[in-house]
């Protein structure tokens, strides 16, 4: 007959536990360690305990907070000769109450104000205790007051000087500075405790390759505040040296992420400083690690890009996605600091030498004609079907704010085509590009994405992507040639963009968006540009523009000077129009350019007379005038 076996799990009654919160509760420290000891190992043992939470709260309160001190301070000094053990005991005891006590739990002072001294004793652990501490700092900077904690201490090396060794320091560092980023009274100080701490990261990594560094830094950075981060920081130069030296050692597809992350993070937040640090080459010098560097980020984007369709929704996607969004981020940046040098703005010389940079351009034009195809078969397999799938097997149409689409597509279930940050880099890079460089053959590739440019910059919105300023920046080039803007009407692009400026118009009478009024600028540079090259003028449905501006409420003060530019050129746009435009039409809509005319008049006089637009608007009220002197 078979008997019930015992229960290999330890039971604790009553009386146990009445005799460990007594011993902890003594005055003795010789008592309450022998108290302590007990109470983890019936914390180890009893998961019949572990699932009491009133005895674990009284245990808790019984456990006083300066013996915890104590013994974490004696424990971190090597001399003594029960170091280890209390070390090791007053952290398992702590680590084991931060996951057993309610989260809330977490932000009591009990907990946070234990951690300057959990600091300290990573820097005389084991590598096993430093885990345990590592793991539990981590568990406490996950809430605001632990954040702070950390943050106030005054010495970080130990989490500095055992980052190479346990990566899980720099995660602690990474949640407590983003976790402290929302205090805005210790702001100030928190930038002065990042910089100093991310000098000291980059020295104590000096040595390896960096890897783990760069990691970190891409990861951080990019969820980091700009304004809290600090402003002129000496470690970025030692970290373009990480980014260079990877690039020059035939990097593991691990460094090849962390590098390109990295890179991104750092030319995006430190526009001024990163990328001639980043990008220049001593030409005098054997190597060239920023060639080296672009070269490699061209070679990734155009060997991945053919197989990204296929693996939308792989688990490694992601990963991929943002390595790639941040290799077009760097090209993207690396393209406006050529275009600084070439423009002379404050550098002496070229980035590189000029056969390194025939070799670059001629690299970026490759990648740019894959970029091409690959978002040319993301959009079609995301808007108008699955690629190779029967027209007879997509069944229905869904109808959306950017049209009717085949409701059986292939997209990715994290982001969609129009919500992913990738396309967005790319197009940015792809419409920089375009602009720059004045290839024809590739401007007449990347007309054919004219309708997906036009879909996307519809369906821009508050809450999604913005591509409008890069797909604005692709069209200047675009415009470039006829088949460019006769697919930019075919596709509504005039309605599309008019609409835009309209609205950018009428907010600028009360609110002073600079974004928007570079935008607004950029969209009638493209609207003059069509207009002027349309061989039988002004359309009549174009004029409906002038109807629109003619019932703007004009501003009765001055306005900043970005939204004077915009609002001049916004005017510059409606004399080229009325210059295009048949006798008829002018006639058909005198009174909106009576209207257009008076509301030049009223911009003029909250001009400065002297003024860097007053040229400008002095030629704009001369046509406008003009045109209502001939009746229309």
């Amino acid at each position: 007959m078979d008997q019930q076996q015992p229960s290999q799990e330890s039971t604790v009654d009553s009386a146990s536990l009445a005799n460990i919160q007594s011993l902890l509760r003594a005055r003795d420290d010789t008592q309450r360690f022998v108290g302590l000891a007990l109470l983890k190992s019936v914390l180890d043992n009893s998961q019949q305990l572990l699932q009491d939470e009133a005895v674990i709260q009284s245990l808790w309160k019984s456990l006083s907070a300066t013996f915890l001190d104590r013994l974490l301070r004696t424990g971190s000094k090597p001399a003594n000769q029960d170091a280890k053990e209390m070390l090791d005991l007053a952290v398992s005891v702590l680590r084991i109450f931060a996951a057993l006590l309610p989260e809330s739990s977490r932000a009591d002072a009990k907990f946070t104000e234990r951690i300057p001294a959990l600091v300290g004793a990573v820097l005389y652990s084991s590598d096993e205790t430093t885990s345990l501490l590592l793991r539990l700092l981590h568990t406490l900077v996950s809430f605001p007051e632990g954040a702070r904690a950390l943050v106030s201490c005054q010495d970080l090396s130990p989490l500095t000087e055992n980052a190479p060794s346990h990566p899980l320091a720099l995660d602690v560092l990474k949640f407590a500075w983003l976790n402290s980023m929302a205090d805005a009274e210790n702001r100030r100080r928190l930038s002065q405790k990042i910089n100093v701490t991310l000098q000291g990261l980059c020295s104590s990594f000096t040595g390896t390759d960096g890897v783990t560094l760069l990691e970190f830094l891409g990861d951080f950075l990019r969820q980091a505040d700009p304004e809290v981060l600090p402003k002129d920081p000496k470690w970025i130069g030692k970290v373009c040296g990480y980014i260079h030296s990877l690039a020059m050692s035939r990097p593991t597809p691990e460094a090849r992420s962390a590098y390109t992350n990295a890179a991104a993070s750092i030319v995006q937040i430190y526009t001024s400083l990163a990328p001639r640090l980043l990008f220049a080459d001593d030409r005098r010098a054997e190597k060239a690690p920023a060639y080296l560097l672009i070269n490699l980020l061209l070679v990734d984007i155009r060997s991945s890009a053919p197989t990204l369709l296929g693996q939308l929704n792989a688990p490694e996607s992601g990963a991929t996605t943002r390595r790639l969004a941040s290799a077009f981020d760097v090209v993207c940046i690396f393209v406006g600091f050529l275009v600084q040098c070439v423009d002379g703005d404050g550098f002496d010389a070229l980035a590189m030498s000029p056969d390194s940079l025939l070799k670059i351009r001629k690299g970026i034009s490759d990648t740019m004609s894959v970029t091409v195809e690959y978002l040319r078969d993301r959009w079609d397999a995301s808007m108008a079907g699955a690629m190779g799938l029967h027209s007879e097997a997509r069944v229905g149409n869904a109808e959306t704010a950017t049209g009717s689409h085949r409701t059986l597509t292939w997209d990715s279930m994290a982001n969609s085509v129009d919500d992913d940050p990738l396309i967005l880099s790319a197009v940015r890079a792809l419409g920089l590009w375009l602009r720059e460089d004045e290839n024809d053959l590739l401007r007449k590739e990347a007309t054919g994405l004219m309708d997906m440019f036009m879909d996307l910059y519809r369906g821009s919105a508050v809450g999604k992507l913005d591509f409008r300023s890069p797909i604005l920046v692709a069209l200047e080039a675009l415009m470039e040639l006829s088949k460019g803007r006769d697919l930019l009407l075919r596709h509504d692009g005039w309605q599309i963009l008019s609409k835009d400026l309209t609205d950018i118009l009428d907010d600028s009478s009360t609110t002073n968006d600079k974004d928007a009024a570079s935008r607004g600028i950029d969209i009638v540079r493209v609207l003059i540009h069509v207009a002027e090259e349309e061989s039988t003028g002004t359309a009549e449905a174009w004029m409906d523009l002038i109807t629109t501006i003619a019932a703007w409420d004009v501003p009765d003060r001055e306005r900043p000077p970005e939204m004077q530019e915009f609002q001049l050129a916004v005017l510059e746009l409606c004399c080229t129009l009325l210059l295009g435009a048949g006798n008829g039409a002018r006639n058909r809509y005198r009174h909106s350019i009576s209207a257009v005319a008076g509301i030049a008049t009223r911009l003029s006089r909250c001009m400065a007379w002297n003024g860097p637009l007053a040229g400008a608007m002095e030629d704009v009220l001369s046509t406008l005038n003009g045109v209502v002197s001939l009746g229309g």
